[in-house]
Order: C-alpha cells, then sequence, then structure tokens
C-alpha cells in the first residue's frame, strides 16, 4: 500500500512537471511574449497582440506538441525493445530501427520523388513518408528478431542491430550519390530535422499513429511482464510468444518510424528513459514502469527541446546534442556498474 501511494504521488507530480515544461515550452523562443500572455492565448482568451497568437499556434504549440509525443514515443518503444530482448542497452536507435526508417524516408523523397513531389500531396505525402518509415523499422525488427530466435547473447544481438543500422545506412548513401542536386537537398534538410520542424498537418499523421502504437504497448503490459520473466514461463501462461513479438514489434515500428519519419533520428532517450524510470519508481513491473516511462520521456524532450534554445537568438542546439548529453552517462553507468547486462529488475 505504501508503495501504491507513492507511486501515485509520483505520478501526479511527475504530471504536474509535464504541464509546466509543456508551458515553458511555449513561452521559450527567440520572441520574447509575456508570460501573462502566453497564458490568455493557451486559455483561448483575447489578446491585443494578434501576432503573439500567429507565434504560439503556428510555431511554438506544434513544436512543444512534437516534443511531447516524440518523447513519449520513442521512450515506450525503448522500454518494449529492452523488456523483449533482455537487453539494457537495447532502444531504437542503437538497434537500427530508425535508420531502417531514415531508409524508408529516403526511398520516398529520393527514389518516388523523381516521379511526384511528395510535398505537393499534402496529408497523403504526410502518409507515404510515415508508412515508407514503418514499413522500414518493420524489416530491421523483422531481422533482428530472426537472429535473436538463433543467437541468444544479447551483447551479439545488439551488435548486429548495429550493423543492420550501419548496413541501410550506406544504402541510403548509395541513394544520395545517384540522386540529383533537389532531392539530395530535400533529404539532406530532413536530416538536419528538428522538433520545430513539423507542420500542424504533419501532426495530423504523427500523433494519431503513436497514438495507436501506445494503445497496442497498453494492451500488451501483461505480455511484457511475462517475457521478462522468461519465454518458457510466458508459454506456460498459455501466451502465444510468436504473435506476441509481433504485436510489440508493429508498436515499436509506429513508434520509432512516426517520430524518426518527421523529426529525424533521435538518439538516446530510447535507451536512457526506461533506465531513469526504474530508478525512480523503483521497479520492472510494467504496469507502473509503462506509464512512468511515458510521462518520463515527455517530460525529458521537453527539457531538452527548452535547454537548445539559444537566449537572445534565432537559432537552436540540436537537439540530437541535447538528448546525447543526457543519455550519454547514462548509458556509461549501464555498461561500469557491476550487474549483468541481462538483469532488468
Amino acid at each position: 500500500m505504501i508503495l501504491k501511494n507513492r507511486n501515485i504521488i509520483l505520478w501526479i507530480v511527475l504530471s504536474l512537471l509535464l504541464i509546466l515544461l509543456f508551458i515553458v515550452d511555449i513561452f521559450t523562443g527567440s520572441v520574447k511574449i509575456p508570460l501573462d500572455e502566453v497564458l490568455r492565448i493557451i486559455t483561448g482568451q483575447t489578446t491585443d497582440h494578434p501576432e503573439y497568437t500567429a507565434i504560439i499556434y503556428r510555431f511554438r504549440f506544434p513544436k512543444a506538441l512534437t516534443a511531447l509525443f516524440a518523447g513519449i514515443a520513442l521512450s515506450v518503444s525503448g522500454l518494449q525493445m529492452q523488456t523483449v530482448f533482455k537487453n539494457p542497452l537495447a532502444g531504437p536507435y542503437v538497434l537500427g530501427i530508425s535508420a531502417g526508417a531514415s531508409l524508408g524516408v529516403a526511398v520516398v523523397i529520393m527514389g518516388i520523388s523523381s516521379f511526384a513531389a511528395v510535398s505537393q500531396l499534402g496529408v497523403i505525402g504526410n502518409w507515404v513518408i510515415v508508412s515508407a518509415a514503418w514499413i522500414g523499422s518493420g524489416i530491421i525488427l523483422f531481422l533482428i528478431l530472426m537472429v535473436s530466435v538463433r543467437v541468444k547473447d544479447i551483447m551479439t544481438i545488439l551488435i548486429l542491430g548495429i550493423m543492420f543500422g550501419s548496413a541501410t545506412s550506406a544504402i541510403v548513401n548509395i541513394l544520395q550519390y545517384f540522386s540529383n542536386e533537389s532531392m539530395l537537398k530535400a533529404f539532406v534538410v530532413w536530416t538536419m530535422g528538428s522538433l520545430g520542424g513539423v507542420s500542424l498537418s504533419q501532426l495530423k499523421v504523427l500523433i494519431p499513429g503513436i497514438i495507436l502504437g501506445l494503445t497496442i504497448s497498453f494492451f500488451s503490459i501483461k505480455i511484457l511482464n511475462a517475457m521478462l520473466v522468461g519465454e518458457n514461463y510466458a508459454k506456460s501462461m498459455g501466451l502465444n510468444v510468436g504473435l506476441s513479438r509481433f504485436l510489440i514489434f508493429f508498436s515499436t515500428s509506429l513508434l520509432a518510424g512516426s517520430v524518426t519519419a518527421f523529426c529525424g533520428p533521435i538518439g538516446f532517450v530510447g535507451i536512457a528513459i526506461p533506465h531513469i524510470a526504474r530508478m525512480v519508481f523503483k521497479t520492472a513491473n510494467h504496469q507502473v514502469l509503462l506509464p512512468g516511462t511515458l510521462i518520463l520521456g515527455g517530460i525529458i524532450l521537453l527539457f531538452s527541446d527548452i535547454v537548445s534554445q539559444i537566449p537572445g537568438q534565432d537559432s537552436t542546439l540540436p537537439i540530437n546534442s541535447i538528448t546525447a548529453l543526457i543519455g550519454i552517462p547514462i548509458v556509461i553507468w549501464i555498461i561500469v556498474r557491476n550487474k549483468k547486462l541481462s538483469n532488468l529488475g
């Protein structure tokens, strides 16, 4: 009962922190907008400064929403991969899942664009891009799954995941070599994409994809708990391991693929956040861990987006630089601590 009350208090505190950071993220930017004006605009009240309304609703609000959902998606996908592979270093970026999504986007931008400009297709073009990212990440996950059936060593699987990511990056480089100047420029701009580059029309595709992936994740909580104990235990509980893995991999492809499609590859979030959640909530039970990871993922990426804003400047720091500074110390701590890598408890 004490532990349950502690978790409830933690969820309330973290939820309030999440809301606070969301408001601060909207408040932060190159144009100084008074806090009372920000709160007035957010709550739907009238303002004497229509330009403030345009800045907040066209730029800052979509950016904050993107940071929130991207942090949630990447952290939950990382938690699922760490549980399935029993590997504390597993994550969408390290296992090559983000690279697979990047390959899908590269094929669309530098391949299909030869016949029709994706940017001119509006919402349909956004769905084409995100679907390609889902397929690309799904292919890498399928390959890793096939390898994990034969190879049980977690470090070997991790290394092979990195190799798959390198192979997809090599294919992307070949596509870049043979693409024309305009397509190459479009892809390079995408690779430099940040949280602030996602438009409202793209959010209409990004958010539903992430919500669908999260819905599958929450329905898979019992599956994740069973897999944490071991496949033999899961089978003894009557669990169809093959179907369960497919559901979790499908969810991960939706989550990681959606974010990569519109924000570009964002590293270290998927690895670090689940471990922060385990330290904060002191449990491996996914009924507590999954919502905790979800909230912390949103908090960390909102915080990273706020930090990336350079005071008094029109430019921002790359979001990958900030997430790396947060995630790398945690990854180093995971490696050097005196525990078995397979022990996630």
